[in-house]
């Protein structure tokens, strides 16, 4: 007998937290044929880790802010490997602290903001964005959750923003950061709800839960939609 599996393009996840996972996305990748293996970055061996192996990586949010390598070291050796990988043109996925650490990587600064985006926020899509895959969350409210953002990396373009920070860019067809949320589906942001109900500062809990009755299958399927062209499109 032979291992299917060993035919599959292969997708390797960076988590920087258990309640910070892949969940929404799980789905477009499995749909698109992926085998998916995933890293806990606080943990594993980054430095010993080839990086160019996988046909996709896709690199997660967490708490920590990307500038903050001195106090978390192994966010220094996620910017260097993320460095190598887009030194090689390999495809890249990078949702919200991925974004950042990728803006980072890329020569771009990433820093503290002075507006905490938090809820489900409607995405405003630029011309570059209109024909990417991004355009499938133009006027959609997508769940944000952060107050770090990010400067676009020279020689990337700016596919989306909200009043208060840019959301997406890419390079290529190649790679795509988003800071908005495309993975958040109802467990995960039932579990923010509960966790991390103090950092709400523009409403309370009940209206983010209401609001997830309200938006979040529309956000789903618009981050369906995204994830789902930008993979078909890598060939």
């Amino acid at each position: 007998m032979t291992d299917s599996s060993a035919a599959l393009p292969t997708a390797l996840v960076l988590r920087h937290a258990p309640d910070i996972g892949l969940g929404n996305v799980a789905g477009t990748l499995a749909a698109h044929g992926y085998a998916v293996t995933t890293l806990d970055a606080p943990t594993a061996d980054l430095d010993g880790l080839d990086v160019l192996a996988p046909d996709v990586l896709v690199v997660l949010g967490g708490t920590e802010g990307a500038y903050q390598g001195e106090i978390y070291p192994y966010l220094t050796a996620e910017t260097a490997l993320l460095r190598r990988r887009a030194d090689a043109r390999r495809p890249i996925l990078a949702i919200c602290l991925g974004a950042q650490l990728l803006a980072q990587a890329l020569g771009a600064r990433a820093w503290r903001g002075e507006v905490h985006e938090v809820g489900f926020v409607p995405i405003d899509v630029t011309a570059a964005g209109v024909s990417s895959p991004v355009r499938h969350v133009a006027g959609v409210a997508m769940v944000e959750w952060h107050h770090d953002t990010f400067a676009v990396p020279d020689g990337a373009e700016l596919l989306a923003t909200t009043p208060a920070y840019p959301q997406a860019y890419r390079i290529g067809p190649w790679l795509l950061a988003v800071q908005f949320h495309p993975e958040v589906d109802e467990e995960i942001h039932r579990g923010w709800v509960r966790q991390w109900a103090d950092e709400i500062e523009d409403g309370t809990a009940e209206q983010l839960t209401a609001d997830r009755a309200r938006f979040l299958d529309g956000a789903q399927a618009a981050s369906r939609a995204m994830v789902g062209e930008w993979l078909t499109q890598l060939g």
